[in-house]
């Protein structure tokens, strides 16, 4: 998983608010409810000594959100007056929760957010089609493409001397219109990077868009009759074919790191390990078990790499401070352009203190389990 996206929140000091909140407005007196729970978080930043400008602008964003459909949560970071940053959370978090801390509390967000796949999805008929492009973690993009041919579109079965022409006319409008699909398709692909491109509808227009699709997008390509443009048509099959192929990709992706990981024979291994490695800009992918429970604790100083697990080992920081491990590991990995694989329980049952990285490099003095 990249952090990019939560670049703002390092470059600015704290105490951050970090708000996790069930948003959903999908019942009759959800409006209440939604006010309710967040008084209640509100009382508890207040308490844990929030500043007021703070908690207004948090709530400006609570209350001025637009809705979404179903049920979902929100995400919002705050510090000195201002939100740096909020999110849409596909579901409801696991519970409602306000902290009030030097650092924003992201990990709930990133355990929710998971393996994020850019992908494209391409409906296409014989005439056109309509596309759909989400980058990483990002925003849906939404397009149409017109064919330029719009006669014949249908192979007809005329009869006497004329049936070849219009055959052959048919074939080529089928066949003009599947490029200009493909362009934009390849288009939409590099744009966000697609790791996996979904080619549905028409089984005839499918066939022809995969197979003017340029070779290094090939093995991205899945291709499916499901789906149709037509008014009213039910994109269930569809939409869950599009989720099945997103999660075995990022399945894919986590199942790699792993990998990785065990090729190192436990170099990597463990929170001394790793802290070590981050210190020295080392890490390449940190994994780390999801656990809401966990409570341990980091020392950090004002650099990205001035993190320790305990304070004398940072001997060039004056005032070293106490905090949330997962905010400090994480801060870190930000600050050094380093990734993050967050797994399940049952995902890296053996994985020492829950947590290990997928190192850069790898020299004599590097730590390996329970230390250097």
């Amino acid at each position: 998983m990249q952090l990019s996206f939560l670049r703002p929140l390092y470059q600015r000091p704290g105490p951050w608010c970090s708000v996790y909140l069930d948003a959903s407005l999908d019942t009759e007196d959800a409006h209440a409810a939604l006010d309710l729970r967040w008084r209640g978080l509100q009382q508890q930043l207040a308490e844990q000594g929030a500043d007021e400008p703070t908690l207004a602008a948090i709530d400006r964003v609570v209350r001025g959100h637009d809705p979404m459909p179903g049920d979902y949560g929100l995400a919002v970071f705050g510090t000195q007056g201002e939100v740096v940053l909020s999110e849409y959370l596909s579901a409801p978090p696991r519970r409602d929760l306000a902290a009030f801390d030097p650092l924003p509390h992201v990990m709930p967000l990133l355990a929710q957010r998971g393996e994020q796949v850019a992908w494209v999805r391409v409906l296409a008929d014989r005439t056109g089609a309509d596309a759909m492009s989400v980058s990483a973690g990002g925003v849906p993009r939404r397009a149409h493409v017109a064919g330029r041919e719009s006669y014949p579109l249908r192979r007809v079965q005329p009869g006497g001397w004329s049936q070849s022409r219009y055959q052959r006319a048919a074939m080529e409008a089928w066949h003009h219109n599947a490029g200009d699909v493909t362009a934009a398709t390849v288009e939409l692909a590099e744009r966000v990077g697609a790791e996996v491109v979904v080619v549905a509808g028409d089984v005839r227009a499918t066939g022809m868009i995969a197979a003017q699709m340029p070779v290094r997008w090939q093995d991205m390509v899945v291709r499916t009759d499901a789906g149709s443009r037509a008014d009213g048509a039910d994109q269930t099959l569809l939409d869950d074919l599009t989720v099945q192929t997103i999660a075995e990709v990022a399945d894919q992706r986590v199942n790699a790191t792993l990998d990785r990981f065990g090729t190192q024979e436990d170099v990597g291994a463990g929170l001394d390990a790793v802290v070590a490695a981050l210190q020295r800009n080392q890490v390449d992918t940190m994994l780390i078990v999801d656990d809401p429970s966990a409570d341990g604790q980091l020392w950090i100083g004002p650099a990205a790499t001035d993190i320790a697990t305990e304070p004398g080992q940072l001997a060039t920081v004056a005032e070293p401070e106490r905090v949330r491990a997962d905010a400090a590991l994480v801060r870190a990995l930000v600050g050094t352009d380093a990734e993050l694989t967050v797994l399940g329980p049952d995902e890296a049952p053996q994985l020492m203190d829950g947590v290990g990285a997928v190192l850069r490099y790898v020299d004599p003095v590097t730590p390996g389990r329970g230390g250097a």
